[in-house]
């Protein structure tokens, strides 16, 4: 049987941050099936990691499915993988390399690829999407299309569109949308993502979001590290560190369900 647990990641208090379930595989199995399970699970990603001998010298198989589909690189479930792993954790992915993590002293720190951003010009309906913010700037990264607006507040009191933003989403072939805008106080940014194009209408913290976030906000702000709120109902924190092209994002994680399938 495989072994399953739920993580509640870049929070360190249960039921807050972005649960994810993470699948630990004795073997390969089809995508069909894993994408029935994270389908099962519905959570906005679970895991599937194998972790048959030898694997954490080599690097452990990692996957993610959110409750649609298979997405190339997901950072909650990734930090919830290697909390339930413990120590120093290699991943090998089939898009995104090798991702190493490293468990210490209640923070799982993991190192991922920086985004590479353009601006482009904001489309007449753009803000109709959100409700009655301010756009200042927008963005196409790797994976999403990035929307400043004026501060946190802005940020806090958007009221989105799904459907709009799925059309969008489909259009511009992109995940989904981070609204993102500056932080007070020891958060340097404030962001919430948008992805009901990939069955997540609000993702409650995004990892990977924030190698596109990072990169952006570094130069504006004049730092390479940064400590960052995801401002969702469940809400969490990441803390961030740009080097060589690399993003080291940071997170606690809480977990809260072990148990085994029994299919």
């Amino acid at each position: 049987m495989d072994e399953i647990h739920v993580v509640d990641a870049f929070t360190d208090v249960a039921f807050r941050g972005n649960p994810a379930a993470v699948v630990l595989l004795s073997e390969e199995r089809p995508p069909s099936w894993m994408q029935s399970v994270a389908t099962e699970m519905r959570h906005s990603e679970t895991a599937f990691v194998v972790v048959g001998d030898g694997r954490r010298e080599t690097g452990y198989p990692l996957r993610w499915f959110t409750p649609t589909t298979e997405v190339d690189l997901c950072g909650h479930a990734t930090l919830a993988a290697a909390h339930v792993l413990g120590g120093r954790v290699e991943f090998t992915t089939r898009r995104s390399g090798r991702l190493s993590c490293v468990a210490e002293g209640g923070w799982v720190e993991m190192d991922f690829p920086a985004d590479a951003l353009g601006e482009v010009p904001a489309s007449g309906n753009l803000s109709q999407l959100f409700g009655d913010v301010t756009i200042e700037a927008v963005a196409r990264g790797r994976d999403d299309l990035l929307v400043q607006v004026a501060d946190e507040k802005e940020v806090k009191k958007v009221v989105p569109d799904f459907a709009g933003i799925a059309a969008l989403s489909r259009k511009l072939s992109v995940r989904g949308i981070i609204v993102t805008g500056r932080g007070q106080g020891e958060r340097s940014f404030v962001s919430r993502c948008f992805y009901p194009e990939v069955g997540v209408p609000e993702d409650p913290v995004t990892g990977s979001a924030h190698c596109t976030l990072a990169s952006w906000w570094s130069p504006r702000l004049g730092v390479t590290e940064m400590m960052a709120e995801q401002a969702s109902p469940r809400g969490g924190r990441i803390r961030l560190r740009l080097a060589d092209n690399r993003v080291h994002l940071g997170g606690q994680a809480v977990g809260v369900l072990r148990g085994s399938l029994l299919v």
